[in-house]
Order: structure tokens, then sequence, then C-alpha cells
């Protein structure tokens, strides 16, 4: 089936770079559906990927409307092409092991909970609506994935070394977070939302305490690599969670339950 196309306008684009890196993460979340380590663990994981889902939900349909194209949340879900798709790249790598999901869920969460308290303000109602009800979901995410951070760093040897070799390759793909371009730059001046680059000095802030609780050493220097998720040129990896999350409604065109 043919994959829909969207605007260019950097509205629509700031709103799909929100959709997308919680529809992406809710993804990679709810994959540890039925492996997570703990019975209580793969529950709260469940509930924080149907979180990410039901934010990205709203912002898809907030999407749409500013596009006027008529697509609704399940169309620019499940019928845009990989270069369409606006989340960041570290939002799609592999799930990884329990200490990977733990720390990037604890730098995804920070990001979009900085995010949407400034989104309370947002000149666009609708999207001001969504993050009041968010913010208080991120705080929860924030908490239990910095939680689980400090418990695996200042654990035994083994989750340790698993957790600071997940920094390690963690660490690269956050310079991407905040990048500064012109679609933030549009976005801060409509009265939108904020610079995703303006977050960045209280996005350390709020890390700095949870790495230094679990022992955890940050790489040194100055991130040379940069990913492009939020330009639309992504990973290897995305293009399997496509695959795998279009695939009924590119099989049964315009199926409903």
């Amino acid at each position: 089936m043919q994959s829909i196309r969207i605007g260019k306008e950097p509205q629509v684009q700031y709103l799909l770079r929100v959709a997308d890196t919680c529809l992406i993460l809710a993804q990679r979340i709810t994959e540890w559906c039925g492996h997570a380590p703990i019975l209580e663990e793969d529950i709260a994981l469940s509930n924080m990927g149907l979180d990410l889902l039901g934010q990205a939900r709203g912002v898809l349909t907030r999407a749409g409307q500013v596009d006027g194209r008529g697509h609704d949340e399940d169309q620019l879900a499940f019928l845009r092409g990989e270069g369409d798709f606006l989340n960041v790249t570290m939002a799609e790598l592999p799930r990884g092991d329990f200490a990977f999901t733990c720390l990037r869920n604890a730098m995804l969460a920070t990001l979009l909970k900085l995010l949407w308290q400034r989104l309370e303000s947002s000149s666009d109602r609708e999207l001001a609506a969504i993050a009041g009800k968010a913010v208080k979901e991120a705080r929860y995410h924030q908490q239990h994935a910095a939680d689980w951070v400090v418990r695996l760093g200042d654990g035994t040897d083994d989750s340790r070394q698993r957790m600071q070799a997940a920094l390690a390759q963690l660490w690269p793909y956050t310079a991407e977070l905040f990048e500064p371009d012109a679609v933030d730059d549009a976005a801060q001046a409509s009265g939108l939302g904020p610079r995703w680059a303006d977050l960045q000095a209280e996005w350390q802030q709020e890390m700095a305490p949870i790495l230094a609780a679990a022992d955890l050493a940050v790489p040194e220097g100055d991130i040379k690599f940069r990913s492009t998720g939020k330009h639309g040129v992504h990973s290897e990896h995305m293009g399997f969670i496509l695959a795998e999350m279009q695939y009924l409604q590119r099989s049964y065109p315009g199926g409903v339950w």
C-alpha cells in the first residue's frame, strides 16, 4: 500500500518529532512484555509503553489537524514511510538488556518531562492540554527508570558493568536531542514550544545526580557523532520496527476492529 505524505511546515515537523519519539519508544518498551526480569516490572514497562502510546496518539491527531490533509493518528502511525518519521534515533535503537532499557528510559523520560512542562504553556491549546496530562506520566517514568539505574549501577559487579556499557552506547546519541535547527527556532518564535536545545542544561542537571548515585562515569570529551532521526534519516533498526508495527494495516488497508 502506498505511503502517505505529510507537509514540511515547521509546526507540523515539530509536532511529529514529539509524537514519533513517544510512538517509537513505546514500541521498544512494550517489547519487554512477557520478558522483564520480574512480573511487577513486566507490568510497569507495559503501562509506561501505553502511556507513551497515548501521548503519541494525541500529538499525531493534532499534527494531522494542523497539516490539513485529513490524516488521522492511525494513518500517520501506520502509513508513513521511514523517511517521514522524525523521532530521535535513541528511541529506535534495539531493546538491549534491562540495563540499557532503564538508562534509555531515564534519559528520554527526563527530556520528555522537561518538554511537556514547557508545552503546558504552548500557544496551541490542544497541545497544551495534552501536555498537562503527559507531564504527570513523564515524571513517573523518569523516577521509575532512575530508581533502576541507581539500583543496577550501585549493585553487583555484573549489573554495574552492564549499566556502564549501556551509558557508553547511549551517550553519543544524546547530542541529537539538543541539536538546534530551523524547526526549533520556528516553534520558539510562534510560541508552539521550546527549542529542544534550550532544555540541555536542565536535562544535564537532572541526569547528573542520577548517574552519580549510580556510580557511573560519563564519557569525557565532545560528542562528534550526530545521529539524524529528527530529520528523517534513521539507523538501520528503524525499518524493522516499522515492518512489524505497520504490517497489519498495510496488508489489510482500512481494516478496523
